[in-house]
């Protein structure tokens, strides 16, 4: 039988959510549970989480659940920065992942989310999870928000947990690409194992973390959208800037959040190998599982990603809909 059609069967009898208002893959009885959230609306993550979600469920036996911004009718809407369906499912969340664009949930949902912060919950963070949320200054919530002013929070949740905020676009956007440079001094870390080097459309963003963190990879600016261009020798690649690093991060509870940020991470990326081979082996270090010395990051030839950009969402579909093997 074709290995894609039995992937089909497994997708089907582990799909638990029966409002269809989010996914849910069950893994092993013992597997630890990773909950994804989706919620930007320019780089299509309501396209790559689930199928980033898919292939730690299918081959390596996580529990996985994706969450989404939806509208009224229960369609996803990238667009509805209110909305987080099923916020409950954090409460069971042994790691997210995150690729949120300026959300500003409802309270229920901000408790959610905090309340896994403080309790230690690991996180990997992809690109624009580094202004997550927008809240006004009156706002009970604004401390997260990435115009914070606030003692200690300054830029918000961005800053202070991941390590950067939105400052603005390195490389030229939609014009020059990145290419994914090992950071030589972490050239043996776990989480480069059987990282390849990859291209991504979208661009290099600014970006100095702090000296706390752990840079593993650097992005190099390209000519052009063309994989095959040269990097630019100028200014912009003197120097690069990083794409990709860790930090250990004590919150105010004295809990430990093992943090992995990304700076590029759209779905129409996540057709490289080697960057999502560097986020599923970020996954294994933030879980504190040994990582493997070559992650099974096999995609169905089914996803076929929208490319980034405002407005370009697909309309009238179902979380479900978003399953890639199922198209």
């Amino acid at each position: 039988m074709n290995h894609y059609f039995i992937a089909i069967l497994l997708c089907l009898s582990s799909w638990a959510s029966a409002d269809q208002t989010y996914l849910h893959f069950a893994g092993k009885p013992e597997s630890k549970h990773i909950v994804f959230l989706s919620g930007d609306e320019e780089y299509r993550s309501e396209e790559g989480l689930p199928m980033l979600a898919q292939m730690m469920n299918r081959h390596h036996g996580f529990t996985c659940s994706v969450l989404f911004s939806l509208d009224d009718k229960g369609f996803v809407d990238p667009e509805n920065k209110d909305s987080l369906s099923n916020p409950e499912i954090l409460d069971k969340a042994d790691l997210i992942v995150m690729l949120l664009r300026f959300r500003t949930w409802d309270d229920a949902a901000m408790k959610k989310f905090e309340d896994a912060y403080l309790r230690g919950v690991p996180i990997v963070a992809l690109r624009t999870s580094s202004h997550a949320f927008i809240y006004d200054e009156k706002s009970k919530w604004h401390r997260y928000s990435s115009k914070s002013k606030l003692k200690g929070w300054e830029r918000g949740f961005g800053h202070k947990v991941l390590g950067e905020w939105w400052g603005y676009h390195h490389g030229k956007h939609k014009a020059e690409g990145c290419r994914s440079v090992v950071e030589q001094e972490q050239a043996e870390n776990e989480i480069l194992n059987g990282v390849k080097e990859f291209f991504c459309l979208a661009d290099v963003y600014t970006a100095t973390p702090p000296k706390d963190s752990t840079i593993l990879l650097r992005g190099a600016v390209t000519k052009s959208l063309d994989p095959d261009s040269p990097n630019l020798d100028n200014e912009k690649n003197k120097p690069m800037q990083p794409i990709a690093w860790t930090r250990l991060v004590e919150n105010e509870k004295g809990n430990i959040n093992r943090v992995f940020m990304c700076t590029m991470g759209a779905a129409i990326d996540l057709k490289e190998e080697g960057l999502r081979r560097i986020i599923g082996n970020a996954m294994f270090w933030a879980l504190e599982e040994k990582v493997p010395e070559k992650l099974n990051v096999e995609i169905p030839p089914s996803y076929k990603p929208t490319m980034y950009g405002f407005k370009t969402y697909k309309k009238n579909m179902k979380p479900v809909d978003h399953i890639p093997v199922l198209k």
